[in-house]
């Protein structure tokens, strides 16, 4: 890191997201667990449970389930600053599409909370990624990072 502030920024961003991770996971929880065979089935959700019963899973909407590879880190601190930028963005147009097929009014309460953190992760990542621009080379116009340039 360039400096000890975006640090600190990353830091508080990340723990923040595996706070909405459990969020999420306890969402899915309370729509599933008292599911019946039958809504199991009715819903397109028998592959699922057989595999996971109704735990929770990390899954994409497909079906996909959630590994590393998702996880797109150069280890160039702009390379990554921007990725994250990216990933806000794919996180906030996940959420309007949680609230455009929602009906549910407590789920699309918290899917709101969500979005409006995802906004502010975004301006966060901004601001560290003018930080570490700045920290890096304050002349550097193509913003690559000089470390690797030595």
């Amino acid at each position: 890191m360039p400096c000890a502030e975006l640090k600190g920024l990353l830091t508080d961003i990340g723990t923040e997201e595996l706070g909405h991770l459990e969020m999420i996971g306890a969402i899915v929880h309370q729509l599933t667990r008292k599911l019946t065979p039958e809504q199991i089935k009715a819903a397109g959700f028998d592959a699922y449970f057989v595999d996971h019963t109704a735990g929770v899973y990390p899954a994409a909407a497909a079906g996909f389930p959630w590994n590393a590879a998702s996880m797109a880190v150069k280890g160039d601190v702009l390379a990554d600053l921007n990725e994250d930028l990216a990933a806000e963005q794919k996180a906030r147009v996940t959420y309007d599409n949680i609230l455009r097929l929602s009906d549910d009014p407590d789920v699309n309460d918290v899917i709101r909370f969500l979005r409006e953190r995802e906004v502010v992760h975004y301006q966060r990542f901004g601001e560290g990624l003018r930080l570490a621009q700045e920290k890096l080379d304050q002349k550097n116009y193509y913003a690559v990072n000089p470390a690797f340039d030595k």
